[in-house]
Order: C-alpha cells, then structure tokens, then sequence
C-alpha cells in the first residue's frame, strides 16, 4: 500500500511538471487574451415569468401564493376572470429570468437566458416561458425572453424512493429573449483607448506597453502606448483609421505576461497549483502518516448450565492498533520549478501530503512564495 501510494504522489508531481515548466516562448500570449478594452462590458438584466405545460411538476398554490396571483393577473389581461375561483393547477411555475446584454448589440438580436424555479416546483421539464420583459439595473426593459424551457436534470419519484439527477428546477431558453433597447454606443467617438489587464501586474503592463509601442512605431512612426497603472495601459488612435480596425491590429500582438509566486491548494479536492515563479529556500523536510485504529469486539458471558444463579452478560472488549509509517528527512529546495518539483517527488506523498507540507514550509518562512488555500 505504501509503494501504490508513493507512485501515486510520484505520477502526480510528474504531471505537474511537465504541465507547469514551459519555457518562455510558449509562455507568449495575445494581448487579446490578457487585456479588455475599457468601455466593452456587459450588463446583468433580470425579470419575473411564468412557465407552463409542466406534467404536474408545478408550484402548489397554497405555498407559492405569488404563483395563483401572477396566474391570477395573465387571465385577467386576456379577458377570463378567474377571481372568485380557486386554482389549483399544478402545471405553472414561478420564475426568475436572468440574462447577460452584451455590448454593441443592435436591436432585433437574440441572447440566451437562464430560468430559475422560485416556488416549490419539483420540475421544468418541458415547461414554455411566457413572454417576460427584462430590465436593467435602471429599471428599463432591454429585452423580453420567451420559448421552450431546456433541462438537463431530472426527477423521479414512486412510493417507496425517488430520484434526482443534476437540476431540474433551473434551465435555459437558447436564442429566447429578442433585444428591444440598445444601450448608446460610445465606442466609435472615444479619442483614447484603455487596454485593462485581467491581472494586474506593472511588468505585464509594461510589457504591453512596450509590444504596441513597437507595433506602432513601425507601422505608423509613432509610439501610441502608455502605461497608467498597473491596470491600465492607455493607447492614442492614429488619424485616419477607425477604433475597429486599430483594435484589431495591436490584440493580435504576442507578450509574455509575469505571474506572481502563488502556490494555489484545494483541501476539499486535493488539487495543488504550483507557479512558475515559486522559489522554496533549503530546508529539511519529513513526513509520517500516523493511524489509529479502534475495534470493538464484545464477548457473551454465560453462566454455567449447572449453576443455580447467574445472567447472561455482554463484555465489552476493544482493540486499539497504532501504525506510523517510517519518515526520511528529505532536502527540498530550488531556484526553480523544475528543482523544486523533483524535490517534492522524492517524497513520494499523496496530494494530502504534500498540502500539509506546502502549509509547514511557509509557516517556517522557506516558502518564497503566497499560500492560497481553498
């Protein structure tokens, strides 16, 4: 068991390393791909609906009194007055629309859109969402949602069990909601650009910087390109070329973005992320699994069949066991990521192990490098 552990730990680190340790020319990106351009965002909208058609998987009216008066207030728009009688369809659901308007959309387009059972559903499998308004944060409506409800979970249920696989209260409608309002566009009219690093990092934005300033300077002779911040890196627009098309030239170019030392672990799952740029100073390292087993193995007591007197008892008998594995001081230490992977990997651990011993290397302060546990 010990061997199958360490080959385990041994494959593990082995992919690590041969996932982690490019070299520098493979680490080049687009500008495209590490930058946004200020301005070009996205906008949350929202809206309440109602979905139908559902196989009897609907809210019951008596918990989702919002589901009767939402049912209530559509019949009444399309002339059934329904006021004095008591519904008790359990093929309407309750929902909440949720949808992303993304920038430099035209009237008439079509987005996705998510739905969200808000009442005590069971299910929106082959449900239709009526038409819907959505609106903006500023409460004015940009698109509306309607369509075919899409699931990918589902239900069942019987008399003496029942089951549920990924969702089936939440869905989508691909292409439902149609755009009606356009947000105003200042794309065109804006004299300076501003690339905004996902990131942020001042080499990186000088590196930016200097790979458009490059560009620039060749292609129109002059240097368009300046570093704000460790954001932002602002870019003028040459005369005579439309923002589209400038844009277009400068995201295409390729830098090589510098990553901060950052060892990334997941408790819950076992995962470790180790950056290019962590250093570890020498230090000594060991490790030992300890494990304690508890059995309980109660005897019966029982009398002799002759005796005149006695019970029949239980005594109680417990076995503890101890097992700690034999632990090796082991040096670890490196200047960069392939040293210090293959000094972990004479270790041989279990991705548990090697969490621990990443959270004791930085609490002796060998560990150049932030700790980010999950």
């Amino acid at each position: 068991m010990r061997s199958v552990s360490r080959s385990l730990g041994a494959m593990y680190l082995a992919f690590l390393a041969l996932f982690l340790s490019f070299d520098s020319a493979s680490a080049l990106v687009r500008i495209k791909d590490i930058a946004d351009l200020r301005g070009m965002r996205s906008n949350q909208l929202v809206g309440y609906g109602i979905v139908i058609g559902l196989n009897g998987s609907g809210d019951t009216m008596r918990n989702s009194p919002f589901t009767e008066q939402s049912l209530q207030s559509m019949l009444e728009r399309m002339g059934v007055n329904v006021r004095e009688a008591n519904l008790s369809s359990r093929n309407v659901a309750a929902v909440v629309v949720t949808a992303e308007l993304p920038p430099f959309i035209g009237n008439g387009a079509r987005i996705d859109v998510s739905v969200g059972s808000l009442g005590d559903a069971k299910s929106l499998q082959g449900g239709t969402l009526l038409v819907t308004p959505l609106m903006g944060a500023d409460g004015n409506v940009y698109a509306v949602a309607q369509g075919s409800v899409s699931v990918s979970g589902f239900s069942a249920e019987g008399d003496a069990g029942s089951l549920t696989q990924g969702v089936p209260t939440a869905g989508n409608v691909p292409n439902g909601a149609l755009i009606e309002k356009t947000l105003p566009d200042y794309f065109s009219s804006m004299p300076q650009l501003v690339l905004e690093l996902k990131n942020p990092d001042f080499k990186t934005a000088v590196r930016v910087t200097d790979a458009i300033n490059a560009f620039s300077l060749n292609r129109y002779g002059l240097k368009l390109a300046s570093e704000l911040d460790y954001r932002s890196v602002q870019v003028q627009r040459p005369a005579g070329i439309s923002s589209v098309r400038f844009i277009s030239q400068i995201e295409g170019l390729m830098v090589q973005p510098d990553t901060p030392a950052r060892v990334v672990v997941d408790e819950r799952t076992g995962t470790v992320v180790i950056g290019q740029n962590v250093r570890i100073s020498t230090v000594a390292v060991t490790h030992g699994n300890l494990t304690v087993r508890v059995s309980e193995r109660p005897e019966v007591s029982q009398p002799n069949p002759f005796a005149q007197q006695g019970e029949t008892t239980v005594v109680p008998r417990t076995d503890i066991d101890i097992q700690q594995e034999d632990g090796q001081l082991q040096l670890i230490g490196g200047t960069d990521l392939q040293t210090l992977v293959r000094g972990l990997n004479r270790i041989g651990l279990k991705p548990s192990g090697i969490i621990a011993i990443l959270q004791a290397i930085k609490q002796a302060g060998a560990l150049q490098a932030t700790l980010v546990v999950k």
